[in-house]
């Protein structure tokens, strides 16, 4: 099926070729990409790695953010009929990067034209991604004129593969800098998660009349979402994100096709973010998500057949994510996590995995790299390999989260609610530690 798939996306997916050619055409109806001169609409991930997966799924793209594994990409794309928008990592000002230091700004000038040299040839290149979110908390908007100075160069080397620029969700501001500072940047390109619904009905009013991408899309963002008493932000689960995955890209992503160009799902990979599952399509194990299959049916227009395992809710003590729940340090309780089959022969080929975390106190933004949570181990009591547990409460009061993975087919759904354990008041009677019995350490350790 795999090598079906990989000679299929050869003829018409990709356009690879010793001598790939990709430009932006205006059409009466708005723009199209074009690949060796054939239509070229880009159905992308974000990240790296797992090729056969993604051409497995239909995908026919990917981005990167930087040039640091450049050629390898490229050399892995090529080998697998998909292409690259090479992503040209640029200095930010949230970083301490100063863009009225002309030195500094020429430094990265220098560099980058090398770069452009060493990779304008290469067959799997279908576009420069120049800069990304370099609006994020940003105050110079001479950041552009930096830009611009790229996007000259790779016109003047490089007729042959279009230029962008990455913005953080769409403003109308940094859309008409970039539209009166950046003339030879030709597609702009949002990161967008809960507001990409207003991008197509905006991004014209905000100034930008040429063609677009979604470069980065998928679940809300963890500074979108509702946030529990304590002020930590609360995760969709895995089954809320496939419905996010397939309706945004069926409602806001191929419907406005003559204008944007098409799109990258966010994140193919695993990545600490906030929590270890907010935005990876796959788990920190490799192991594909239920998301994934959600973009498989976009990019392939085919139902899944064999599904990843798909849930409903996760509760502990009955309450839900919502419920702001606390409970007192080192005492017992139950959490169940509820799917949505009902099929007895499929149910008891799932497998589950329980763990409670510390909430990460290592919280940055723009992607910025996090150190992973704390687990605390060992506080499951009953049930590890079944939907419904017994555990017990770290004996610290703080703020953390239960996780439950379910696998089966080889793919993973998963939930994660947070809760606040509360010192115990003097005097308060202390639930009896409840032992494992044999079957239930056996669970465990599965």
């Amino acid at each position: 099926m795999i090598k079906f798939l990989l000679f299929i996306s050869l003829i018409f997916f990709t356009c690879i070729d010793v001598h790939a050619q990709t430009s932006v055409q205006k059409t009466p109806d708005g723009f199209t990409l074009r690949c060796n001169g054939k239509p070229y609409y880009v159905n992308g991930v974000g990240g790296e790695g797992n090729f056969k997966k993604m051409v497995e799924i239909g995908a026919n793209s990917i981005r990167t953010w930087g040039v640091e594994n450049a050629q390898s990409i490229l050399d892995e794309a090529q080998k697998n009929g998909i292409t690259v928008m090479l992503g040209l990592w640029m200095n930010q000002e949230r970083q301490g990067f100063d863009y009225d230091n002309a030195e500094k700004v020429k430094k990265q000038f220098e560099y980058y034209k090398g770069v452009i040299e060493k990779y304008k040839n290469h067959p799997a290149l279908l576009t420069w991604g120049i800069g990304n979110e370099l609006d994020l908390d940003y105050k110079n908007p001479n950041a552009w004129y930096a830009v611009q100075d790229i996007a000259k160069y790779i016109h003047q080397t490089d007729p042959f593969h279009p230029t962008t620029t990455v913005i953080a969700g769409l403003d109308s501001m940094d859309a008409q800098y970039i539209k009166q500072r950046c003339p030879d940047v030709e597609i702009l390109c949002i990161n967008t998660y809960g507001d990409i619904g207003n991008v197509s009905r905006n991004i014209k009013r905000f100034g930008w009349d040429g063609p677009y991408m979604i470069t980065e899309w998928g679940p809300r963002g963890y500074w979108e979402a509702p946030q529990t008493d304590w002020k930590v932000s609360i995760e969709q689960n895995s089954s809320e994100k496939r419905d996010v995955y397939y309706n945004q890209y069926q409602k806001y992503i191929l419907p406005n096709k003559n204008y944007c160009l098409g799109s990258y799902a966010f994140y193919w990979g695993a990545k600490q973010e906030y929590t270890e599952t907010w935005f990876g399509l796959f788990s920190k194990e490799n192991i594909p998500t239920e998301a994934i299959d959600a973009l498989q049916e976009n990019f392939t227009g085919n139902k899944i057949e064999n599904p990843a395992p798909s849930l409903s809710k996760l509760t502990l003590e009955g309450k839900e994510v919502s419920e702001n729940i606390s409970i007192k340090a080192d005492d017992i309780f139950s959490a169940q996590v509820d799917l949505k089959s009902t099929d007895e022969n499929i149910l008891k080929k799932y497998k589950y995995r329980w763990r409670i975390l510390e909430e990460s106190t290592d919280k940055k933004s723009g992607g910025d790299a996090e150190a992973e949570a704390d687990e605390v181990p060992g506080l499951v009591i009953k049930g590890a390999n079944s939907n419904a547990i017994k555990f017990r409460a770290p004996e610290r009061a703080g703020m953390y989260r239960l996780f439950v993975s379910i696998m089966n087919n080889g793919k993973v759904a998963y939930a994660n609610l947070p809760f606040k354990v509360i010192p115990r008041a003097e005097g308060d009677k202390q639930m009896k530690f409840v032992k494992m019995r044999f079957t239930d350490m056996k669970d465990f350790e599965q």
